[in-house]
């Protein structure tokens, strides 16, 4: 009976912890977040987020982030937050019932639009964040993150700054005809719309270009809706 009683306990005394550190958990989650999400145009506001405390990352956030959710058609979702759209969640959806965040970042010089997109590498799940100018069609900045990459190859979408840079400036229209940005194996030949595959990592630079092709896409429709009200 004792043994059974201070199982009880220490099970209640484990509970207790669990859901006390949650709120915390939670509140850190959202701030790993938001700092993925600013990295991806540090070049451009100037500012390193791995060195931004939570209350300086949630004042940004605060004061120069807009938000939207849009769905799988790229028309306005309203009520919901982006910052609580899960794309790990939402990519275990049908297609045509998923939500995709979309954040405005309120520069100097207009608005920079950041959108988040989900793929597949070698080993497992690749994601990133892309940031695009206000005339929807030149990119000024990228982040990438992955779960199992190997280090030293596809870990370098993440690991090698060199990489996400190489996306800035570059065009998803040619010719008014959608077409992304492709990372190339052997060099990239077309400057407005390729950049260098990561070397023997053919297979996490696929997942990228192949990520990119259909995450960007997503946003285009509403792209051109707010195009259509300039």
């Amino acid at each position: 009976m004792y043994t059974l009683v201070m199982a009880l306990i220490s099970s209640v005394s484990l509970a207790f912890v669990v859901n006390g550190l949650k709120p915390m958990h939670d509140q850190n989650e959202a701030v790993f977040k938001k700092k993925e999400i600013l990295n991806s145009i540090k070049d451009q506001i100037g500012i390193n987020p791995a060195t931004l405390s939570p209350a300086e990352v949630n004042k940004i956030f605060s004061e120069k982030v807009d938000k939207v959710v849009i769905d799988a058609t790229g028309k306005k979702v309203d009520g919901l937050d982006a910052e609580t759209i899960d794309m790990a969640a939402e990519e275990k959806k049908p297609e045509k019932d998923r939500h995709y965040p979309l954040f405005i970042y309120k520069a100097d010089k207009g608005s920079i639009y950041l959108m988040s997109v989900r793929g597949n590498g070698l080993w497992d799940k690749i994601w990133g964040t892309i940031a695009i100018k206000d005339d929807f069609n030149t990119l000024v900045g990228a982040s990438f993150g992955h779960i199992g990459e190997t280090p030293g190859l596809g870990a370098e979408i993440k690991d090698n700054a060199n990489f996400p840079k190489s996306f800035h400036d570059k065009k998803i229209f040619e010719n008014g005809q959608y077409v992304s940005v492709k990372v190339v194996k052997g060099g990239a030949k077309n400057p407005e719309h390729e950049v260098d595959a990561i070397s023997g990592a053919t297979i996490t630079s696929t997942g990228v270009s192949n990520m990119l092709n259909k995450g960007i896409q997503i946003y285009v429709p509403y792209f051109e809706s707010l195009k259509n009200k300039k």
